[in-house]
């Protein structure tokens, strides 16, 4: 059995779509970091995502568990022109909200689709699952990043993993038993 504890880095304060934007996290909160660092593994390996936001998390909760190198595969979607946009700031507003409600091939432009970053996920955590095999992994990453794998293990759609929170944070416990994933717990907050 091998465990991947997916946390969402710390909080950014952004009111927009932050994607491939380099914001730093807060992470002033080191009682709540401490519980996190705590509630994990003491054993498990720790990658994160390259952005600061996600490598700064992972250096606040990893103590001395080993450290494997940043993957960029771990990074959130890429929202192109809608990058740091909302809403209501977006350019082709009509285009963005059938991207949010329809997620699968339809890109942000400039960007990636849902598939797309979807693919770029399941590629990292497959090379993690077989480069460690039966290992405990945290992984530091994105909102996007981590619902990707919500939705491979509980075998649902895009949409419908959207309906699930990831809280900065979090922790999200997907276990896989050598053929498939299964999710433990979705956005624990220790």
């Amino acid at each position: 059995m091998s465990r991947f504890f997916w946390v969402r880095h710390g909080p950014t304060h952004a009111n927009a779509m932050v994607g491939w934007t380099d914001l730093p996290p807060d992470l002033s909160d080191r009682a709540q970091l401490g519980r996190l660092s705590d509630h994990l593994p003491h054993d498990a390996l720790v990658v994160s995502s390259d952005l600061i936001r996600a490598r700064d998390t992972a250096s606040a909760i990893m103590g001395a568990r080993h450290r494997l190198p940043d993957d960029p595969r771990l990074r959130e979607i890429n929202f192109g022109v809608w990058e740091m946009a909302n809403f209501d700031t977006a350019p082709q507003p009509d285009r963005l909200r059938a991207f949010w409600e329809t997620p699968g091939d339809l890109a942000a432009p400039e960007g990636e689709s849902w598939n797309m970053a979807s693919a770029r996920v399941t590629e990292a955590a497959d090379a993690l699952l077989a480069a460690h095999p039966g290992r405990d992994i945290i992984a530091v990453a994105h909102m996007g990043a981590i619902l990707t794998q919500v939705q491979i293990a509980m075998e649902i759609t895009a949409y419908q993993a959207f309906g699930h929170r990831i809280d900065n944070l979090s922790v999200t416990l997907l276990e896989h038993d050598g053929a498939r994933w299964h999710a433990g717990g979705i956005n624990h907050l220790p």
